[in-house]
């Protein structure tokens, strides 16, 4: 920030001043507010929103095995749509040039 030094300036000019000012802080805070707002799936939301369509038996194969993030409400399952997205980027596998790239890390700091 530069420093500024005021000698004289009229009314006009000093709300000018504030108005830039204020306008500046608000358009930071706009662009720094997340897009995507987080949702609750519920099963049949979940098997619609997931990319293989796995059938509801399949799900709760799933959640026994511990192997999706779930919340229970009673004996209804919940899954939040951020946790489900991570699980799935999780399961991505690596290129042949990202385990190669790994591959040689790995041996570097051995």
């Amino acid at each position: 920030m530069q420093a500024i030094t005021i000698t004289q300036i009229t009314p006009l000019e000093l709300e000018t001043l504030i108005e830039n000012s204020i306008m500046k802080v608000l358009s930071t805070q706009q662009t720094e507010q997340p897009t995507t707002i987080d949702r609750w799936f519920d099963l049949n939301e979940l098997c619609n929103y997931h990319p293989d369509k796995p059938k509801p038996a399949t799900v709760y194969g799933w959640v026994f095995a511990g192997k999706i993030p779930v919340n229970k409400g009673g004996k209804k399952l919940r899954f939040l749509k951020s946790e489900i997205d991570e699980w799935l980027k999780q399961g991505r596998k690596m290129t042949v040039a990202e385990s190669s790239l790994k591959a040689e890390q790995y041996l570097k700091n051995k």
